[in-house]
């Protein structure tokens, strides 16, 4: 049987990111058992480095088995029971996953919505609250549909004036942007290892406030899920390190050092560096007429949704950077699809030569499109 072989791409899509090799290295270490020491050491500096990256004290902060999606459903499955009011926000498609989740999971579910790229205001969760208390609120941090970054300090205060607890996803945000978990009073928090991180997908950080603890210690009912049960799941990654499920090891030396590399850049530096390589992208892209999709001043500086310009065939465009340029990147989502381009810059993903690499492999793609602008604009507008 032939090996398995892949090619080299340079991942510029919604997720996931390149990978450090210093990353790659570490999934190859030798395996050992899920309760050895030295593992459960590994999963203590896991914590702490999360902790750091969440900008949190939170004790229940860890790693779920699972990708991005595992830790949105862990928060749903330990904060609601059948028959409890949970308000999402949706403005995009994973607002709308979040609502079908607490749904499957029995929540008494409202929406806020907003149209398709633009952030909600503090004013629509407000009057959500006043027409219907709820008791826990859900809305994403960085909504990767559409390009859309969600000010969150506001509506957290809202939210506990009116007695909820506050659930976000920081899936695509986490690393790349400010999320401060506890200067902004959020109560539950997940993210995935594939996008800023820079961590193959695999691994789902997750942290809880104590207000969200004490929520779950007072359910009535069990956790509909064994898998994503905390109330077991807590007891192998805290003191008691009581066995639940075989960890994946490898994917958690990957983590380890994904968060190192994250600690050693510094996290201001990290947001920084998303943040110029996100002006240079966009700078570039209106030196060629292309538009993003975001409300203008709420677009994300890791994943940069902008509009297909008409007479374009979006696919081919996308089929052409990854076989000629082996270069990746998304299409549209729901609404979007076949309107917008996704293009990522997460983790190791956010640098100056790719974005100056992707604008000159589109400008190519599009003049053989006939689409008119002065050849080379792009990149000179981004230098």
């Amino acid at each position: 049987m032939d090996k398995l072989s892949t090619m080299h791409r340079v991942l510029m899509g919604p997720g996931p990111s390149d990978v450090d090799a210093r990353v790659l290295e570490a999934l190859s270490r030798p395996t050992i058992g899920h309760l050895d020491p030295a593992f459960l050491d590994i999963l203590s500096k896991i914590r702490e480095l999360l902790q750091d990256t969440f900008r949190t004290g939170n004790e229940l902060t860890l790693a779920i088995s699972g990708t991005g999606s595992a830790g949105m459903e862990t928060c749903v499955a330990n904060l609601i029971e059948p028959g409890d009011a949970m308000v999402v926000c949706v403005n995009g498609v994973f607002g709308q996953r979040m609502a079908d989740v607490a749904e499957r999971y029995g929540a008494d579910v409202t929406t806020v919505e907003a149209e398709w790229g633009r952030v909600f205001s503090p004013e629509q969760i407000a009057k959500a609250l006043h027409d219907k208390s709820a008791k826990v609120v859900g809305i994403v941090h960085a909504e990767t549909s559409t390009g859309a970054g969600q000010p969150l300090e506001d509506i957290s205060r809202i939210v506990h004036e009116n007695g909820a607890l506050l659930l976000v996803d920081a899936v695509t945000s986490l690393g790349g942007m400010n999320v401060d978990v506890d200067g902004w009073k959020i109560d539950a928090c997940y993210s995935g290892t594939q996008k800023c991180l820079s961590c193959p997908p695999g691994l789902a950080p997750v942290t809880f406030s104590p207000a969200a603890t004490a929520a779950m210690d007072q359910r009535k009912t069990k956790v509909q899920s064994w898998y994503l049960d905390l109330s077991m799941i807590r007891q192998y990654w805290g003191s008691e390190r009581l066995y639940h499920h075989t960890a994946p090891i490898n994917m958690n030396y990957a983590l380890l050092e994904a968060l190192q590399i994250v600690h050693e850049e510094g996290l201001e530096a990290r947001w920084e560096r998303h943040l110029r390589h996100h002006r240079m992208l966009k700078a570039g892209l209106a030196a060629i007429g292309i538009e993003y999709v975001a409300q203008p001043g709420y677009e994300l500086p890791m994943l940069n949704a902008v509009a297909v310009p008409s007479g374009i065939d979006e696919a081919a465009v996308r089929k052409r950077l990854l076989e000629e340029y082996r270069i990746e990147i998304g299409g549209g989502l729901g609404k979007f699809k076949g309107k917008a381009w996704r293009i990522g810059l997460m983790g190791s993903s956010s640098t100056h030569e790719n974005v100056l690499l992707f604008l000159s492999a589109l400008e190519d793609c599009l003049a053989d499109q006939g689409f008119g602008f002065d050849k080379g604009a792009s990149t000179a507008a981004a230098r």
